[in-house]
């Protein structure tokens, strides 16, 4: 009987086709699909890459929605992602260049935005983590970093309030600008 061979970043990015359908990840040797989100979810995630990345760009970082990021043998599919590197000619990243790491709360995807996600990239010592939570339509942004082995907040605002950081790089907004209105 032949062995089966556990799926790696590696193997996933050289035998599956690329797709702008379904996300396809790798953790601990499975495949894991997941359809894309709702369209408030993609409207955050534009607006706010496109205003990540310019303001990253001043101190010599990029920003991109939902890369391709290589953590040992898993593929991962953040929402976003800021890293010391540009993605220039690249079909995906290494998770140790990945300054911020960022994930839109979907509610299908919870766990995995809340919990899963954020102990993942703090155990591959992502210095920064980000989530955005869209609960009825009222979006929040968090902003934590990396202390100890684990990601701390620092930073949230909601709608009607202004978002702000100084650390990794200077950036604010009013999380209403990220919805579509």
């Amino acid at each position: 009987m032949a062995e089966v061979e556990e799926w790696t970043a590696e193997l996933a990015l050289r035998l599956l086709p690329e797709t702008n359908g379904p996300t396809v990840e790798v953790f601990c040797g499975s495949v894991i699909v997941s359809p894309h989100a709702d369209m408030d979810h993609q409207a955050v995630m534009r607006e706010l890459v496109y205003r990540l990345h310019r303001a990253a760009r001043g101190i010599g970082c990029w920003a991109y929605p939902e890369s391709n990021l290589i953590s040992g043998d898993d593929l991962f599919i953040p929402d976003f992602g800021v890293f010391r590197k540009s993605g220039g000619g690249r079909v995906a990243m290494d998770i140790a260049d990945a300054l911020l790491l960022g994930e839109i709360v979907s509610p299908g995807n919870r766990r995995k935005d809340v919990i899963d996600r954020p102990k993942q990239y703090a155990a591959a010592q992502v210095p920064w983590f980000m989530r955005v939570e869209c609960r009825d339509r009222i979006p929040v942004v968090a902003l934590h970093q990396l202390v100890e082995g684990d990601h701390q907040p620092v930073a949230a605002a909601a709608a009607g309030t202004r978002f702000v950081m100084r650390e990794p790089f200077a950036f604010e907004i009013d999380p209403a600008d990220l919805l579509d209105e």
